[in-house]
């Protein structure tokens, strides 16, 4: 029996096996390419942990071909760790933490969420790197921030956004605000977590906890002031119970 091409039936039959078919594909495609996703979500997180520690110098030496083995060279992650709310340490695999995803699961209340703690060695010392997660303007944004051998002293940070308005938000992954925050301490001289502002008045060289935001980037800066404080006091009450 001849199959009537122009009737309703065989375009809905058609249009069915086509969408069966792109989508097996797809599906397949998906599944073969997780692997190499899931790697190049690890060596990106490599990147952004080393760029916090490094000097702007020698974070521009690092590239997905090298970033293991630099990384290697700086951190051993059998000594990362993992916190509570608290500042507590737990058990659990630092690296395997994703606070990016916590802070997007609303069902997760914050004194469920953890936090990781990496510690490197560079030029004999040892350096804390404290990552860090908020929201933007458009979206989420990140950071590592990286603590000096007393604790206390930023050394250096990266930041990372999603989806943050060239020229303005984004503006927080360039080397001019960052130093900004090189410098800074975290806690005060008891050892009690010390609360960051970002500010637009200029006096963020004069005064200690006080950053120059973006111009123009607002709510992106007041996201970055909003996730350090939240991160950070975490961090410091681990910091503090070691003192």
């Amino acid at each position: 029996m001849a199959i009537n091409k122009e009737s309703a039936s065989y375009t809905f039959a058609f249009a069915t096996a086509l969408v069966v078919v792109v989508g097996t594909t797809l599906a397949l495609l998906s599944m073969g390419l997780r692997d190499r996703q899931d790697q190049n979500e690890v060596v990106k997180k490599k990147m952004d942990i080393l760029k916090a520690m490094l000097t702007q110098a020698e974070g521009e030496k690092i590239s997905r071909k090298n970033a293991d083995a630099e990384f290697n060279k700086y951190i051993d992650l059998k000594d990362a760790i993992v916190l509570n709310s608290k500042g507590e340490k737990i058990d659990g695999d630092a690296f395997k933490v994703d606070i990016r995803k916590e802070i997007r699961d609303k069902k997760l209340p914050e004194n469920k969420r953890n936090y990781p703690l990496f510690i490197g060695k560079k030029d004999g010392k040892t350096l804390y790197i404290a990552p860090l997660v908020g929201n933007g303007l458009w979206g989420p944004i990140w950071g590592n921030i990286c603590i000096g051998e007393d604790k206390k002293t930023i050394i250096g940070a990266s930041f990372a956004h999603k989806g943050e308005t060239p020229g303005l938000g984004a503006e927080i992954t360039q080397q001019f605000f960052i130093d900004r925050w090189i410098g800074e301490t975290i806690s005060d001289d008891s050892g009690s977590f010390a609360k960051f502002e970002i500010v637009k008045d200029g006096s963020g060289p004069t005064k200690q906890q006080k950053v120059d935001g973006i111009t123009g980037g607002t709510i992106t800066s007041k996201g970055v002031e909003e996730m350090t404080n939240r991160c950070m006091e975490v961090y410091v009450s681990y910091f503090k119970s070691k003192n």
